[in-house]
């Protein structure tokens, strides 16, 4: 688990080398259909009609990126398409200069409705400096653009991007089934606002796996409506951890269920594993959640169920819904930089059920103050098994 980050690092560095083998005869090459790569002419058209073309033909096909850079606006891949259709990258794609031309859309590269579709390799970068910089002046902004979204879509891989500098979301997968995302990196300042790295809202049987992300908000985050997820192999920091929520947005919200975040390392983020709602009524659910063989490295809360999640100052400041229940912690190790290594801040309305923690280990990393890590527990009920540090409130 120590070298885990040098591990994936090879793992990517060879993805990539194979992706830039590939030889540029395929199909449908966006050049061919007028793109240019010289960083300045916008090539969202010709991008458009090679898919179209890919799209609409009868046998497996392929959009081809070749090396170069290549300025796109909003652009929406639209299915179905007529065969199986994959989208290879070994140039980079940006935005362009002006903020405001992704910012106004909600996003930037849109697959709609595209099944049996592979994305492979490549950079794309969203260069979301300028819009960072206008929400922290407080002045009037657009909404921004999520980098590269799957929507509505089915069997998707998606593999060996890199993602630089979105707007807000990097990657977002929504009303979608049997998606696999592998080999990715992404990456975005600490301090750039919600820039999450990978979304997941009413979709299912979703993997994320073997990938680097670094953000300046969740590195991954589960929405509403998600079900039979597996998340691992992930490095995450900074950011602020893994999360499943907010949840309680709305009072007839779809659950979460069957999620499991594994064997992955968390590097100074600013929470661990956490689920969290906002403390209003609502219909929604939790359950059957796993979390195991986790490593934490100066961490700020490496255990959190917060159910009643204020980021700002105005909070509902009601009693959650949201029904937590069926939770593991398992095999957790590391260090936590806030005494409260574990919060099970839990509602007092619908309190935590089932709730298990075994085998956790975890200090708190300011040795000079001389405290031991604390557990802090409400209105949440479990029991544990092994050995557990900070000691359990079951």
């Amino acid at each position: 688990m120590a070298n885990f980050n040098t591990i994936v690092s090879l793992q990517l560095f060879f993805f990539s080398s194979y992706i830039l083998l590939i030889p540029s005869c395929l199909a449908y090459n966006v050049v061919s259909f007028g793109a240019r790569g010289d960083g300045r002419t916008d090539s969202t058209a010709p991008f458009l009609r090679a898919w179209m073309a890919a799209c609409s033909s009868a046998s497996p096909n392929n959009v081809y990126v070749p090396r170069g850079t290549y300025v796109i606006r909003p652009v929406t891949f639209t299915g179905p398409c007529r065969s199986r259709i994959e989208f290879r990258i070994d140039g980079t794609v940006i935005a362009p200069a002006d903020y405001n031309v992704i910012g106004g859309s909600s996003f930037w590269i849109l697959f709609y409705k595209v099944s049996r579709l592979s994305v492979y390799g490549g950079t794309i970068d969203a260069k979301g400096h300028g819009f960072w910089s206008c929400r922290r002046s407080g002045h009037s902004c657009p909404p921004g653009a999520r980098s590269i979204t799957f929507l509505w879509c089915d069997n998707v891989l998606l593999s060996g991007l890199k993602s630089l500098n979105s707007q807000i979301m990097n990657v977002a997968i929504d009303y979608s089934s049997h998606v696999r995302v592998q080999n990715v990196r992404i990456r975005s300042p600490s301090g750039s606002p919600n820039t999450d790295g990978i979304h997941v809202e009413n979709s299912r049987d979703v993997t994320i796996k073997d990938s680097i992300i670094q953000t300046g908000d969740d590195c991954i985050s589960i929405g509403p409506g998600s079900m039979n997820m597996l998340i691992q192999k992930i490095g995450c920091g900074p950011g602020h951890g893994i999360s499943i929520g907010s949840l309680a947005n709305s009072y007839n919200e779809a659950g979460v269920q069957n999620i499991t975040v594994a064997n992955s390392v968390f590097t100074k983020t600013q929470n661990g594993v956490r689920i969290k709602s906002w403390a209003r009524p609502s219909d929604g659910y939790a359950k059957n959640l796993m979390f195991r063989n986790l490593v934490m490295r100066n961490v700020g809360f490496p255990i959190l169920i917060d159910q009643n999640y204020c980021p700002e100052d105005s909070c509902p400041h009601q009693g959650s819904g949201v029904k937590v229940s069926e939770v593991t912690y398992k095999n957790v190790k590391g260090t936590s930089s806030t005494q409260q290594a574990i919060k099970l801040d839990c509602s007092n309305t619908s309190p935590c059920t089932g709730i298990k923690l075994q085998d956790i280990k975890l200090t708190f990393v300011d040795y000079r103050l001389r405290r031991p890590a604390l557990t802090y527990c409400r209105n949440a009920h479990g029991r544990h098994g092994g050995t557990v540090i900070p000691k359990s409130c079951f």
